[in-house]
């Protein structure tokens, strides 16, 4: 059940931060998360899927502002194209497999605030903490 005032629909999530609703963002945003850590190519293809035509610029610019609203994250893994996911807001790493790409999510291991303690903050307000680990998946360790 949803809390009374929480948006139900990508169309709602959008208004709620301002932005315009057309159906490519709707399927942009649903698209990415239906999926898992996927590159632009893979969000573009996802979006033609459901709404036929969307150039690769419109889902550059969709990406950008879903990502500037927060209403998806960037992750940029050493090496490998830009992912996006629609898990935000909260304080959580990622393990990359080393041979095959693959992206899963990790919770923060000792909570939310603590990962945002460094020992040094040269004077930044810090707000967020990005670890990736490294490593093979499962499929790729037994290969």
């Amino acid at each position: 059940m949803t809390a009374p005032g929480t948006p139900t629909t990508a169309a709602e999530e959008l208004r709620g931060v301002g932005l315009r609703v057309t159906a490519a963002r709707v399927a942009m945003l649903e698209t990415v998360r239906d999926g898992d850590h996927l590159d632009v190519e893979a969000i573009a293809s996802g979006v033609r899927d459901r709404v036929g035509h969307v150039s690769l610029q419109a889902v550059y610019e969709a990406l950008h502002a879903l990502t500037a609203a927060g209403l998806v994250r960037r992750i940029e893994p050493a090496g490998s194209p830009a992912r996006f996911e629609g898990r935000v807001g909260d304080n959580h790493h990622h393990v990359v497999c080393r041979s095959c790409g693959v992206v899963a999510d990790i919770d923060c291991a000792v909570g939310q605030a603590p990962c945002l303690t460094a020992s040094d903050g040269h004077g930044f307000a810090i707000d967020e903490a990005e670890v990736i680990y490294w490593g093979l998946c499962p499929a790729c360790s037994t290969a």
